[in-house]
């Protein structure tokens, strides 16, 4: 009787065995889940790629300050009393005052006067006689150049310097200015012209254009 138990529980042991190995192996379907912070598992989340950044939008382009834009049009302008005729910017503000015109536009500024002289200024006169002058009248006067230049109608002497704007009226600031001024003369009369922008301003071709339009006529 004993040898038949034994014999019979043998085989049930055995089928057990068989039964708990299936079920410790472990399971192939699919990643092992991370266990949350509640214990309950939860699966990775998917790695997303950045959105690709916005193109950077094209820098804007501007007119440095006292550059006069390559599109300024130029009107021609008849000095009170006399025949000299002289290019200006359309749009600038025009004022008068002691026989002298002024057309001002932000920081640049083209003054035009006649008056009655004996004889053609020279370099030697400018320099004894003008550049005196500019330095007792304008603010800061300096690095003064005199010499003979040709312009399109005729010959001219030219003083360049350097000298303080007037503060402005809203901000109160002072630009350091670069003046070129032209004496031209015919027939016993002087015309004095003053073109005046910034230091370091790109306006070579605007002063040249109004330079060579001045004329008797």
């Amino acid at each position: 009787m004993m040898d038949r138990q034994v014999r019979w529980a043998a085989p049930m042991a055995g089928s057990l065995l068989l039964g708990l190995g299936a079920c410790s192996t472990p399971s192939s379907a699919g990643p092992a889940s991370a266990p949350s912070s509640s214990g309950v598992a939860t699966s990775a989340a998917p790695t997303r790629s950045p959105s690709p950044s916005p193109p950077a939008p094209h820098a804007t382009e501007f007119n440095p300050p006292g550059d006069i834009p390559d599109n300024q049009v130029f009107l021609d302008y008849r000095v009170p009393g006399s025949t000299v005729h002289v290019k200006v910017p359309e749009g600038w503000a025009r004022s008068s005052a002691n026989g002298t015109t002024t057309f001002t536009d932000h920081y640049n500024s083209i003054a035009v006067a006649v008056l009655p002289v004996a004889t053609a200024p020279t370099t030697a006169s400018a320099t004894r006689r003008d550049v005196p002058a500019l330095r007792r009248s304008v603010s800061h006067f300096a690095a003064a150049r005199v010499r003979d230049i040709r312009r399109a109608h005729g010959h001219a002497v030219l003083v360049t310097y350097l000298l303080d704007s007037a503060p402005s009226e809203v901000t109160g600031k002072v630009v350091r200015d670069a003046a070129e001024r032209y004496e031209f003369w015919s027939a016993g009369h002087e015309a004095v012209l003053t073109l005046t922008g910034p230091k370091g301003a790109d306006n070579v071709d605007p002063w040249r254009l109004v330079s060579d339009s001045l004329r008797w006529r």
